[in-house]
């Protein structure tokens, strides 16, 4: 391969690679990227949930699709986006974690935002799956049902956090509770645990989201609303 050949080659190859950088190179994009890890969703929901328009919300999401990084399912006059496939998530997590490790701002942020977070013990998914199989913990997921249904912890309950406040008697205090949310940037989990222990519970954050014990390969079940 001639000199200029191989410059071709390789301008080529980092052109393709670098489709899938220059689509997630936007905080809004990233912010995308982890709501669907949680599941399916329509263009108006996550218009909804990232406070955008439905037209910049679709605008981002056809730059997702054009990096192969998204695919949509269309019902009707709707369309419902996912993540290509666990690549991507594996993808959003190494640049979460990387962002987490390199940059003090980010652990500034979060003790700004979530600044009981570091009073509590959290659990992480080893412990938690020993006292799963030992049948010694409540594991509270309290995202929005709809997440629920779509992906959860196998025996988890389905709470979400706005829904706690009246729904506590469901919950026994004998028990420790362990709540869980969307990652280490949902600040849900957090308001739950606050929540729990101010009203008497032991009660513990997972120090990782749904996505990423999936991606463990750790037990996983969906479609249903609550489980005792």
């Amino acid at each position: 391969m001639t000199s200029q050949r191989h410059r071709d080659f390789k301008d080529a190859l980092y052109q393709q690679l670098a489709r899938a950088t220059k689509a997630m190179a936007s905080p809004r994009r990233l912010e995308i990227i982890d709501l669907l890890a949680q599941g399916e969703r329509s263009v108006e929901e996550v218009a909804v949930l990232c406070e955008m328009s439905v037209a910049n919300t679709s605008q981002h999401l056809q730059e997702l699709r054009s990096a192969l990084l998204v695919k949509v399912r269309r019902a009707g006059l709707h369309a419902y986006y996912a993540l290509a496939d666990e690549s991507v998530f594996r993808a959003w997590q190494a640049v979460r974690d990387l962002g987490q490790r390199q940059f003090a701002e980010i652990d500034r942020l979060l003790r700004t935002y979530v600044s009981e977070r570091e009073r509590f013990e959290r659990v992480d998914s080893k412990e938690l799956m020993r006292r799963i199989r030992e049948d010694e913990v409540v594991v509270l997921d309290v995202r929005p049902e709809s997440e629920f249904v779509a992906g959860h912890i196998r025996g988890a309950r389905s709470i979400p956090v706005r829904e706690l406040q009246r729904r506590l008697a469901e919950l026994p205090k004998k028990r420790e509770v362990v709540a869980y949310c969307r990652g280490p940037f949902c600040v849900y989990a957090d308001e739950a645990v606050s929540l729990l222990r101010r009203r008497g519970f032991r009660a513990r954050r997972l120090d990782v989201g749904y996505p990423d014990w999936k991606m463990a390969g750790l037990p996983v079940a969906a479609g249903q609303k609550e489980t005792s």
